[in-house]
Order: C-alpha cells, then sequence, then structure tokens
C-alpha cells in the first residue's frame, strides 16, 4: 500500500498500441479496477501529437478530425463495455489540444492572428459534435496544455502574436474549456513535450506549473475533475516538489506524472518526494506514451500495477 497515492491511475492519451480497441482493452484488463477514464490512444496519424509526417499535405483549418475519431473511439468503447471488458462507470477520454497548440507549431507565424478565430471556431465545432454524440456522463474531455509553457519558457521557435503573454493563454484555455459541458468530466494536461524522450525545457520546478493551474480552475466556471503535472524522471528532490504548497485548486483531483520507465523504485522514490508537500494525489504516465515502445508500456502497466492506494 503507499498511502500518499489515491486507487485511480491516469492515462494522458497516447499509446503505442496499433488501434483504438486494442488500447482500450490492453488498459482495462491491465488495471481492473484502477482506471476511471480511459483514451483511446491517439492511434494512427495522431501519434506524434501535432507534428506532420515527412510527406503530410498542406495544413487545412477545416476539417480538423477530432469528432470523427472520437465518435468511432466511443464505438469501440461501447462494445468493449457492453462485454464486460471495460466496468460501468469508466468514462471515455477525448484529448484535444489547445487551439495554441496548432496554430504555434503549424501555422506560419505572420498567419496566427488571422487564422486563430476560425480554427477556434473549428475546433469547438468538432468538440461539440462530440458532445452530441456521446453521453455525458460518460464523457471526459481533457485540454493539453503543452505550447502554453513552450511560451511561458521562452522555449516558441517564435514570439506569441499576442499580450500580455500569461493572461493572454489562460484567456484563450478558459475560452476553449467553457464550451465543455458541465456533466462532461474536464481536465487538463500541462506539459513540457516529450519528443525523443526530452522535455523542450526541463522544468526548474513546479512553480509555474502551480501558477497556471491555479489560475485555470480559478478562472473556469464549472467544476474540474482533474489537474495534471509532469515530473520528470530524475527530480526526488525536495526543491522542484516544493512549490506544490501553493497549489489551490478545491476539490480538483491532482494528477502527478511520476510514472516512468525506471522500475518501482524509482516511482516510489517521486512519490516520497511529492508527498512532503502535497497529498493525496493519483499516478500518471508524465506524458504520452504513443512515441514508446511495447517494453516501455509493459513496464509502467506492471509499475501501476504494484503501486496502489490506501482504498483499494
Amino acid at each position: 500500500m503507499t498511502p500518499h497515492v489515491s486507487n485511480t491511475v491516469h492515462f494522458v492519451g497516447s499509446v503505442c498500441l496499433r488501434d483504438q480497441r486494442t488500447v482500450l482493452e490492453r488498459l482495462s484488463t491491465s488495471l481492473p479496477s484502477r482506471l476511471r477514464r480511459i483514451p483511446d490512444g491517439e492511434t494512427g496519424k495522431r501519434r506524434n501529437f501535432l507534428e506532420p509526417g515527412p510527406d503530410a499535405p498542406q495544413v487545412h483549418v477545416l476539417p480538423v478530425e477530432y469528432d470523427e475519431i472520437a465518435i468511432s473511439g466511443y464505438d469501440q468503447f461501447c462494445k468493449l463495455r457492453i462485454k464486460g471488458v471495460i466496468p460501468k462507470g469508466v468514462r471515455f477520454q477525448v484529448s484535444l489540444p489547445t487551439p495554441i497548440n496548432v496554430l504555434g507549431n503549424l501555422i506560419e507565424p505572420s498567419w496566427r492572428a488571422s487564422v486563430e478565430p476560425s480554427y477556434e471556431k473549428a475546433l469547438l465545432a468538432a468538440l461539440k459534435q462530440i458532445q452530441d454524440n456521446i453521453p455525458d456522463t460518460d464523457l471526459v474531455i481533457q485540454w493539453d496544455l503543452a505550447s502554453e509553457f513552450a511560451y511561458l519558457e521562452g522555449a516558441a521557435s517564435s514570439p506569441a502574436w499576442f499580450s500580455p503573454l500569461k493572461d493572454g493563454l489562460i484567456e484563450r484555455v478558459l475560452r476553449v474549456a467553457a464550451a465543455v459541458h458541465e456533466n462532461v468530466a474536464l481536465g487538463f494536461y500541462l506539459c513540457y513535450g516529450d519528443m525523443g524522450h526530452k522535455h523542450f525545457v526541463e522544468p526548474k520546478d513546479t512553480a509555474l506549473l502551480v501558477e497556471f493551474g491555479n489560475a485555470i480552475v480559478k478562472g473556469v466556471t464549472r467544476p474540474v475533475d482533474r489537474l495534471h503535472m509532469p515530473v520528470p524522471k530524475s527530480r526526488v528532490d525536495a526543491d522542484y516538489f516544493a512549490p506544490l504548497k501553493q497549489l489551490d485548486i478545491g476539490d480538483t483531483e491532482l494528477y502527478l506524472g511520476l510514472l516512468h520507465v525506471d522500475g518501482e523504485e524509482g516511482t516510489r522514490k517521486r512519490i516520497k518526494a511529492a508527498a512532503e508537500f502535497v497529498a493525496p494525489f493519483g499516478l500518471a504516465t508524465e506524458c504520452g506514451l504513443g512515441r514508446s515502445s511495447q517494453a516501455e508500456l509493459d513496464s509502467i502497466l506492471e509499475i501501476s500495477s504494484k503501486l496502489k492506494g490506501p482504498e483499494s
């Protein structure tokens, strides 16, 4: 038993398996009763989050396709639930990158300001389709926030097209969050990237994550189900976790990205370091697993199965 950890495990989004059904089945059977929500794995062309392949076509604002893929994944989810593979009460998670992640990575800098309203409208139209086709009580919307931290850390490839920076980022997050139905579970994934298993910049500590997370949870006009924060594999020091004392998110669940492929011992060290400053918290992968190997996925699932909270 791990006293500071809740019994639930959270998977961010992408998983290195061949299709949606395989992801849903593998996660459900590997961690029975430990999952409150299951992503479809962001398989196929979504495995690299936003990065276009070498033969990718020109980017078009419409359609964004998230709705078609989510509705297809939900169909697989329902079939597995009918068979008893996925327990009742578990929700289907749809992970969506906020507009700035697309605009800041795939649109030429000079066009970003003018494209932003059209892209945001298209994304919210896709969100509406998702919510029209998946019952609220079965659905989780997770907004993925990666480029937000690239801008805040000065690691973005070009300057933002708006100012003040922090207020503009928060305003844009709150705008898309407001479109999520009241009874749909809402989560936010704060991210420092994982291309080549490396962050775009190494976070000094959790201070910026705490500040941004507090602002989001306080700014939305509805409950936030959960907030996810990354934990680099090497960080077992108090300096990294100390700002978590300033976290003020009420009943929102906190998930820390403590699960890495370095065995149970390394994970327990990170749990112990975090628990000095915040508790309880759920276990999560630090980032998606779409670019991981099968062996790395197996390791994460094995570690997760061994670390259980007091309510297990």
